[in-house]
């Protein structure tokens, strides 16, 4: 275990190790019987951790307590101030970024549990502005596919307050809790968290299906062409494959079905096909171009299923570190 990537479970059961069972005691008063049992089958299954991983999973520990508490004393900018002085703007930014991440999934936990078609048919008739609340605590996928049943008009009004949303307070939250209590458990709210935003949106939107992502910027050009733009910026494309680096390419390229290729290049413009080519090799190549040839009368619903697996493999992979995807023409790379 030592070699692979520990699981955020494998972690907490690491520093729960780590810690001792005195200290360890402490943490349990504070978690509720699914976590103490999930923390438990995983402080059971763990086996041996090298000495280096489990210091820097307590170091990591560490970074997030002291980021949670700065927070929680001082508000955003207090905290971001306290972090950058001991760490960094860089590891400052992501430490607030995990953290309140992590403080907005802990306040709407339940919704974790609530699946797509349960949550649609609660908040379908709600208002935009608490559809667009509740869908900031969601996961993107989770989110996508609510929002993909939205009526036009609405789905339009979610987008925009997602998108122009910042942060909550305890008060506005509670007030969503109270009128959805007949429906969902009830929340603990305590602090203000940043939810939602620009990125959150675009999180979502690379989840929808490529009609209803043609259909949303349609509407979003009509009345408000710079928030669409702002969206677009943070989103990746198939055709954004043009602006990915070689090795980046070669890589995801290894992990895409053949017919999905063939499928997706059936829709592609020239860019993107060439960049596809001459990042593979020329094997591969003369048998997609000898399957493009033979292949004819596709679906465009096909087409565009096939590019988005394909994004969903760059978008897991970026995830994991193991390419670089570049957003709003930002150049981010060193060599």
């Amino acid at each position: 275990m030592a070699e692979q990537e520990l699981t955020p479970a494998q972690k907490a059961a690491t520093v729960i190790v780590a810690i001792g069972t005195e200290k360890a005691s402490r943490i349990y008063q504070y978690m509720n019987s699914d976590e103490l049992e999930q923390l438990t089958i995983e402080v059971a299954k763990l086996g041996y951790i090298d000495p280096e991983q489990t210091e820097q999973v307590l170091q990591d520990f560490y970074q997030m307590c002291l980021t949670n508490k700065a927070i929680t004393e001082g508000g955003m900018e207090y905290a971001r101030s306290v972090l950058q002085k001991a760490f960094g703007d860089q590891a400052a930014e992501q430490l607030l970024s995990k953290v309140t991440k992590a403080l907005s999934n802990r306040s709407f936990s339940f919704l974790n549990k609530t699946d797509a078609k349960t949550l649609l048919s609660t908040l379908q008739h709600e208002r935009a502005q608490t559809i667009a609340l509740v869908l900031s605590y969601v996961d993107p996928d989770k989110a996508a596919a609510v929002l993909e049943e939205l009526p036009p008009k609405k789905k339009l009004r979610v987008v925009k307050s997602i998108a122009r949303m910042e942060s909550a307070s305890p008060t506005a939250v509670k007030m969503i809790e109270d009128e959805l209590q007949k429906k969902f458990s009830s929340l603990i709210v305590t602090e203000n968290v940043q939810i939602g935003g620009l990125d959150h949106i675009a999180a979502i939107m690379n989840n929808l299906e490529r009609s209803s992502e043609k259909a949303i910027f349609d509407g979003l050009e009509e009345n408000d062409g710079t928030l669409a733009e702002e969206i677009r910026k943070r989103m990746f494309v198939f055709e954004d494959i043009v602006h990915m680096d070689d090795r980046s390419v070669q890589r995801f390229v290894r992990d895409c079905d053949m017919r999905d290729i063939v499928l997706a290049l059936k829709g592609a413009n020239k860019d993107v096909a060439n960049k596809l080519f001459t990042n593979m090799s020329t094997r591969m190549r003369q048998n997609i171009e000898e399957d493009l040839e033979i292949t004819t009368n596709v679906r465009i619903r096909d087409v565009e299923e096939a590019q988005q697996r394909i994004v969903g493999i760059i978008r897991d992979l970026e995830e994991r570190n193991e390419i670089i995807i570049l957003k709003g023409g930002k150049d981010e790379i060193i060599a």
